[in-house]
């Protein structure tokens, strides 16, 4: 099963991405995904539901130890039968 992840890290810094918001970076463009798109108001990234999953886990953990007190995310499961 192939997944995307989108999500946001809390609270926003316009003039200096905050520590929570680079670990979640870091996370994600170090995990085995696909399709990393990453920006001042949302990051998505595609790939295989166990790579996703574990990538998701990390992420919330490291951003909340990070300083985050809000992270947004959505989970949609892509192409073969989920067609989004």
């Amino acid at each position: 099963m192939r997944l995307r992840v989108e999500f946001t890290t809390e609270p926003f810094d316009l003039d200096e991405a905050p520590a929570h918001a680079l670990v979640a970076r870091e996370v994600i463009e170090g995990a085995q995904l696909d399709a990393v798109d990453v920006g001042p108001f949302g990051n998505t990234a595609e790939g295989g539901s166990e790579a996703v999953l574990t990538a998701v886990d990390a992420l919330l953990r490291r951003a909340l130890q990070a300083g985050a007190t809000r992270i947004s995310l959505q989970v949609n499961v892509v192409g073969e039968g989920g067609r989004q």
